[in-house]
């Protein structure tokens, strides 16, 4: 923005009112009165409150006293005329402004010579907004949505400011709990190509604290669009669900992937410890699933070739755990999310702890706990199935569907294939090669119900 010394205006206007311009005046037109310039029309009397132009091309204004105007606004107040009583056009001017914190304003004039009120006005590839007194506007301006810079040109994209006066002072989030503090009091804010601020979505159902696409990545702004970053709530001040929340970076990006991170402040009373990993969506919004011990395989979620289950607080569920196979809950069997370091399906046979006791698991290549005969050992739900200690073998009834099948199994689980064999008690097994009861004492069996094989230790409370 150029600044014009009076000095340079005085002698231009000197010389295009010299000799060559108003000596050749006659008595309609302009001349000299005093110290100052009249217009007299052709019935003799003086011209007010008008333009006129001289032989020099410029313009000038009669006042309401028919006296040319200098250095003033005329025409109400939409021209200004500098020291010589030229009219502005075409140029910045600054103007002493008692009402102005700096003393004075900075006012563009079109070629026409009226200046800019009330509106956009790009100005050498640059946008300015003027006032509706054509003042040059900087700050947050209209209903602070805008923000121009001290020299007056609109912000686009992002901009660390203070906030806007009605948030200055606002005990807000971003100054304390999970959120970095800033500590200079400003915040990042957006604003796109045509200068309007980056504000949530009105559409999203909370109060405080939203999200917003820009440029194809998550934001999460408060509702004057500053950014926030560490956990947010985007449906208020807290709640009582991580499904509410999203972890913002330092950068201002929500996240999305793998993130280990303390749990927002507000929900640390649900977790079994400190740092807790948490799955993101493209969105930022924390993966969950139901609450343990209620899960169904629908509940599955498929994660860079692995296979995992969250629980209600978003965590990956991991050690042995009951899941549902069919929709009304009636038929369940286990499945294995290995270890806490690991927290995802595990396939094969593990040796796994219950209770302070090793147990025998298989599970088959979908992860599900294997039912029915494998490599001549007898699984229930994945758990190898043991004759008591001390009663050398065993029957045990393994229900599948509307099916069941009396196994005769020993104290290590093995089945017992097209032999016969006797308990410690001396009662007789005839078993076909598949390890099925069909005779028990010489007689021969059909159906009937024996021991219940033993579920697994369902590992639904983690620490």
């Amino acid at each position: 923005m150029k600044k014009y010394g009076l000095a340079v205006l005085v002698l231009a206007a000197a010389m295009s009112l010299g000799t060559v311009g108003i000596s050749a005046m006659a008595a309609t037109g302009w001349t000299q009165e005093g110290n100052t310039w009249v217009y007299y029309n052709s019935s003799g009397g003086r011209v007010s409150d008008a333009w006129r132009q001289g032989a020099d091309g410029y313009w000038r204004y009669l006042n309401s006293n028919g006296t040319m105007a200098v250095d003033a606004w005329v025409d109400s107040d939409n021209y200004y005329v500098d020291a010589s009583g030229l009219m502005v056009s075409n140029k910045w001017l600054q103007v002493t402004n008692s009402n102005s914190d700096s003393g004075y304003d900075w006012y563009y004039f079109s070629q026409s010579g009226k200046n800019i009120k009330d509106k956009w006005e790009q100005i050498d590839g640059k946008w300015y907004h003027f006032s509706d007194t054509g003042a040059m506007e900087t700050g947050w301006i209209l209903d602070d949505m805008y923000y121009c810079e001290p020299n007056g040109v609109m912000v686009t994209g992002w901009k660390k400011l203070d906030p806007p006066d009605s948030y200055a002072d606002d005990d807000n989030d971003n100054h304390s709990g999970p959120f970095d503090t800033v500590t200079d009091d400003q915040y990042w804010y957006y604003f796109a190509t045509n200068g309007k601020k980056a504000v949530p979505d009105e559409n999203s159902s909370n109060d405080n604290i939203k999200q917003k696409k820009i440029n194809g990545v998550y934001y999460c702004l408060r509702e004057d669009g500053a950014m926030q970053t560490g956990w947010v709530c985007v449906t208020g001040d807290d709640s009582d669900t991580i499904e509410d929340y999203r972890y913002v970076d330092s950068n201002g990006q929500v996240r999305v992937g793998w993130y280990s991170a303390e749990p927002p402040e507000d929900l640390q009373n649900n977790y079994d410890h400190d740092v807790e990993w948490f799955y993101f969506s493209n969105k930022g919004v924390p993966k969950v699933g139901p609450a343990r011990g209620s899960a169904r395989t629908k509940d599955f979620e498929r994660i860079n070739g692995n296979t995992y289950l969250f629980d209600e607080d978003g965590v990956p569920v991991y050690g042995l755990q009951k899941i549902y196979t069919d929709s009304d809950e009636s038929e369940y069997t286990s499945y294995y999310f290995g270890t806490r370091e690991q927290s995802c399906m595990m396939k094969g046979k593990f040796n796994i702890n219950e209770s302070g006791d090793t147990s025998h698991y298989y599970f088959s290549s979908t992860g599900r706990g294997y039912t029915g005969v494998y490599d001549n050992y007898l699984y229930y739900m994945g758990k190898l199935q043991k004759a008591d200690s001390g009663s050398k073998y065993e029957v045990f009834t393994i229900n599948s569907g509307s099916n069941s099948k009396n196994y005769v199994i020993n104290t290590s689980g093995h089945i017992a294939k097209g032999t016969t064999v006797k308990d410690r008690d001396g009662v007789k097994y005839k078993t076909n090669s598949g390890g099925v009861l069909i005779k028990e004492d010489d007689e021969t069996v059909d159906g009937g119900t024996y021991t219940s094989p033993e579920e697994p230790d369902w590992d639904i409370d983690q620490d």
